[in-house]
């Protein structure tokens, strides 16, 4: 896989120091035992509190810099990619923020982390600091192993943790806090594709429809694999392990956690899967869903849960100062807020007596569109995003459902309703665009009968608003001089004019609107304009039809 790097040797610090360059001037810093040791703190540190101090293999980002910061961690300690930091290390950093009131290490249940960790706070104890440590082990992906592993969970340890020690906290409290948190977080994830390491070859071990449920943050293999399904059916098996080991006399957090290469879309849809689920009338505070704690470029989420009090949910909603924690929100149900009502210059959605002619033709025209939408699709997916057919065939269904409500012994008010049907289902630029040419035909046509005259005064207007004109390449090479030949020479002449100005765009080179314009002239070549391909084929049916 691609991946954007100089050296792999310097992947990690060269991060570390972009993450320190575009944080505010004074609320960061790194030790100067670069690159070998690699310690984030904070710039504001004076010691005054008991210092948090977390850290692990690089690839987990945000985790852990960017949780440095006022109300969570006070440092960061650094391996290189999904490699513990070294006892020395770890042990620089116990030093560089350990004050009078000592410090507290948040430790994933890693072995390399534990025993790291574990015998720098060791060394650091015998020079006299005060140390504690709390292991966090939240996942449960695997029944009735002895050491689950410490996974996104972990984040919320920091933040509570964090509480305490800026409050004013001694350790104990503190660690008390803290590994009481641990104790009750509950973690899952899954995935549909492994990781990628820059610098070493990947090889995607799942197949084209499986998920991966209960893997790790480090790619390591999850419990079982599993037929790709809804998100719905994927959340309701995740919610189940979940929900047996919760308190369902309780109410929970959730951390919704984005393993690093889910898009935000579908990340919206995965949080409403979880929040319609069964177990979301136990979660009272949401935190997410974001990128937290990630493996790399995995195309995967988690699930994290704690039982909540009184103060855990004041630790939790407490105001921090790094950016990658989002505040979290309590639950709640959508607010709905009434639309107002339309207003219209005249009526356009009555029904008249219906036209036998004008409906067969209409039903034609839109049935054929919808006949077009893969091949539009995959012209589009040539010269644009790919979805020119699909834009089409939803305006075209939309006109077919709604035909029983057009006034269709009036084609001016028959124009006036497509325009305005298409303005709400079409989408996209193309629907605003033929809403505008429709609705405009729709008035000229009101004042002339003429319907080659009405269909070129809202050309005027699409191409006025648009800004597209003949030589573009867009719909308007068909469509200009397909109504310039209608108005002259009838039906079949503007066919033969709208197929010609169709395929006279195969050899434009350079689209000077829509988004083939942000498409290089190689791939622009030979390939005709999907919506100029579209508008020949509504004056090809038309003619058929005749």
């Amino acid at each position: 896989m691609k991946h954007f790097f100089n050296r792999r040797e310097t992947i990690v610090t060269e991060a570390l120091d972009g993450l320190l360059l575009t944080s505010s001037a004074g609320r960061l810093a790194r030790l100067d035992t670069f690159p070998d040791i690699k310690v984030i703190l904070r710039a504001d540190w004076d010691k005054s509190k008991v210092a948090i101090i977390s850290g692990g293999g690089a690839g987990h980002e945000p985790s852990h810099a960017g949780f440095v910061g006022r109300g969570m961690l006070t440092a960061a300690v650094s391996g290189e990619i999904f490699a513990s930091p070294s006892v020395d290390a770890v042990l620089t950093a116990i030093r560089a923020v350990t004050g009078p009131k000592g410090a507290l290490l948040i430790v994933k249940n890693y072995t390399g982390d534990r025993l790291n960790f574990g015998l720098a706070a060791e060394k650091a104890r015998a020079e006299g600091f005060d140390v504690e440590m709390v292991i966090v082990a939240d996942d449960i992906a695997i029944p009735e192993i002895n050491q689950p592993r410490g996974v996104a969970g972990t984040l919320f340890v920091h933040k509570i943790a964090g509480y305490y020690a800026e409050t004013g906290a001694d350790l104990e409290t503190v660690a008390r806090q803290a590994a009481a948190a641990a104790r009750d977080i509950v973690s899952l994830g899954m995935s549909l594709s492994t990781c990628s390491v820059p610098g070493q070859a990947h090889e995607d071990r799942l197949g084209e429809n499986e998920g991966e449920l209960g893997l790790g943050i480090h790619g390591e293999p999850g419990v079982e694999r599993i037929a790709l399904m809804p998100i719905t059916d994927l959340i309701a098996t995740m919610t189940e392990r979940l929900a047996g080991k919760l308190d369902h006399s309780q109410d929970y957090a959730l951390l919704i956690n984005n393993l690093g290469a889910v898009p935000p879309l579908e990340m919206g849809v995965i949080a409403n899967a979880v929040l319609s689920s069964a177990l979301a009338h136990r979660v009272r505070l949401i935190v997410g869903p974001a990128p937290m704690m990630t493996a790399l470029n995995m195309n995967g989420f988690s699930l994290s849960l704690i039982r909540l009090d009184a103060d855990r949910e004041t630790a939790l909603n407490a105001v921090v100062t790094p950016h990658a924690w989002p505040p979290a929100t309590e639950r709640h149900t959508i607010e709905i807020v009434a639309a107002p009502e339309k207003t219209r210059a005249r009526s356009v959605t009555s029904p008249a007596s219906d036209d036998t002619g004008n409906r067969r033709l209409l039903t034609a025209l839109c049935e054929h569109l919808v006949s077009l939408e893969d091949e539009l699709n995959r012209l589009d997916g040539r010269v644009g995003d790919g979805d020119t057919g699909s834009t089409v065939a939803a305006g075209a269904r939309s006109i077919l459902s709604r035909m029983d409500t057009l006034p269709l012994k009036d084609p001016a008010a028959t124009m006036g309703a497509i325009g305005e049907t298409l303005s709400t289902s079409m989408g996209g630029s193309s629907g605003v665009l033929l809403s505008i040419f429709f609705t405009a035909a729709s008035k000229a046509m009101s004042e002339n009968p003429n319907i080659a005259a009405a269909l070129l005064a809202g050309l005027e207007r699409m191409t006025f608003y648009g800004g597209a004109g003949v030589g573009d390449r867009t719909m308007v090479d068909a469509l200009a001089p397909a109504l310039a030949a209608l108005t002259s020479g009838g039906v079949a002449a503007a066919a033969k004019a709208a197929t010609e100005g169709a395929e006279s765009t195969k050899t434009m080179r350079k689209a000077k609107a829509g988004r083939a314009s942000y498409v290089g002239e190689r791939d622009l070549e030979g390939v005709p304009d999907p919506g100029a391909v579209a508008v020949a084929g509504v004056f090809e049916a038309v003619v058929a039809l005749a």
